[in-house]
């Protein structure tokens, strides 16, 4: 069975271990465990993409959880994330359905496909700038793949990735949460807040915030 370009490169993010700290670390998330989920087999391995090949809209947030997306191999699935996220996104008709809790759930996402700037979960949630480098290049084949017509950053470093592999001026672009902008190659760079726990908890992103920017990605995709 000949392989699509998006299943390739997921067979080869799977398989990297360029970052032997970010190596070590989800590895080792994944024989220790949390508590709560100690009877469950983790992934521990560099989270790919998923969703719609064909999608007019492209997602982009920092990296995977280590108890969410590290233990699930899907990206936001198993985390407070994504209990935020794919209500929103069902709401807006990108998701069948509204809950994520494992690959073999049924989720199934239309017009949408989400990616991470960093495949591996970090320490502290804070990849390195070398280490997101090293992921880079599978961004850039994604966008490339996929050919989105509208980029979704959750958080102002995917941002600022997707800004760096354009070669666009930060200058000129300001993250700010509900900011749209065409960027030179006539694609739409869509900001917001990423629905982390700390930002959901403290109202900083409400659900009515998240819903504009889902409703505002339909609007410049079509």
């Amino acid at each position: 069975m000949t392989l699509t370009p998006l299943e390739r490169l997921n067979n080869e993010i799977i398989k990297c271990r360029k970052c032997p700290r970010l190596v070590a670390w989800r590895e080792e998330v994944a024989q220790v465990k949390r508590k709560a989920y100690k009877d469950h087999e983790y992934w521990g391995k560099p989270v790919p993409g998923f969703g719609d090949a064909n999608a007019w809209v492209l997602v982009v947030w920092l990296a995977p959880g280590a108890h969410g997306s590290n233990r699930t191999g899907r990206q936001f699935t198993g985390d407070a994330s994504g209990d935020f996220l794919f209500p929103a996104l069902h709401r807006a008709g990108f998701a069948n359905q509204p809950q994520s809790e494992s690959r073999s759930d049924g989720l199934l996402l239309k017009n949408m496909y989400i990616t991470a700037s960093g495949r591996c979960a970090p320490p502290d949630n804070k990849p390195s700038n070398e280490e997101l480098s090293n992921c880079q290049p599978f961004l850039e084949r994604e966008l490339e793949i996929i050919d989105p017509r509208v980029i979704v950053c959750l958080g102002r470093i995917a941002f600022e990735r997707i800004l760096k592999i354009y070669s666009e001026k930060k200058s000129v672009y300001k993250f700010a949460h509900g900011a749209s902008y065409q960027l030179t190659n006539g694609k739409w760079l869509l900001c917001s807040y990423h629905p982390s726990q700390q930002n959901t908890s403290t109202k900083k992103l409400t659900p009515k915030m998240f819903a504009e920017i889902w409703a505002k990605a339909n609007q410049l995709a079509e």
